[in-house]
């Protein structure tokens, strides 16, 4: 069986979990992570070098990095629909992935580790600012994008890129600062609310940012 190795606070993690649901796989998981396993141990950098989580042994395959796993899964079971086989639909879907993961992500990381986290090391008040308006800046991106694409980030059919982006827009709605009224990223939220299935209720809005 599938085994999915980290916590399920972390916004990485649950990006696996969303899309196990999406694809009705069962699993077994292991909680790995801060407050929990140690990443840093022998047994757990032979699985990633990083220390990080998410981590997937599926029989003979160890996969890191969760959009990776996420293009795995949705590729190993055949969910064209998830992640289009068609090589100019395909390459979209992974643009807003690796957008999410690279530029999203490293706008956030400040603010979110000073006002969520509340992190001693993240205490810089010009940083914090910076951070939320790089931050907002980033979602006003999304903004536009979901203005032209429609239902979802890439069109009218529910993604992987929706997986990734979905968790990020509701990190961004759910951490304590100012922000710009975008009324579709609103929309989409609620748009994946009403979709069929639990994914996006138990991995995303979940009380979690």
């Amino acid at each position: 069986m599938l085994k999915i190795l980290g916590k399920t606070s972390s916004i990485n993690v649950r990006k696996v979990l969303w899309t196990c649901a999406e694809l009705g796989l069962a699993y077994e998981q292991e909680d790995w992570g801060s407050g929990f396993r140690a990443t840093d141990t022998p047994e757990f950098l032979a699985l990633n070098p990083n220390a990080m989580v998410p981590v997937i042994v599926d029989g003979p395959t160890t996969l890191w990095e969760s959009n990776t796993i996420c293009r795995y899964l949705a590729g190993k079971h055949g969910r064209s629909d998830l992640l289009p086989g068609e090589p100019a639909a395909r390459a979209l879907v992974e643009q807003w992935m690796d957008w999410q993961a690279g530029e999203l992500n490293n706008s956030w990381r400040y603010a979110f580790m000073a006002l969520v986290r509340q992190s001693p090391q993240h205490t810089d008040g010009a940083a914090i600012a910076a951070s939320i308006s790089n931050w907002n800046r980033h979602m006003g991106i999304l903004e536009r994008q979901l203005q032209s694409s429609g239902m979802y980030v890439t069109g009218e059919q529910f993604t992987l890129a929706d997986v990734v982006l979905g968790l990020s827009a509701n990190r961004w709605s759910s951490t304590p600062m100012e922000r710009p009224d975008y009324p579709a990223v609103a929309a989409y939220l609620e748009r994946l609310a009403q979709r069929a299935g639990d994914g996006f209720a138990r991995h995303c809005r979940n009380g979690l940012a």
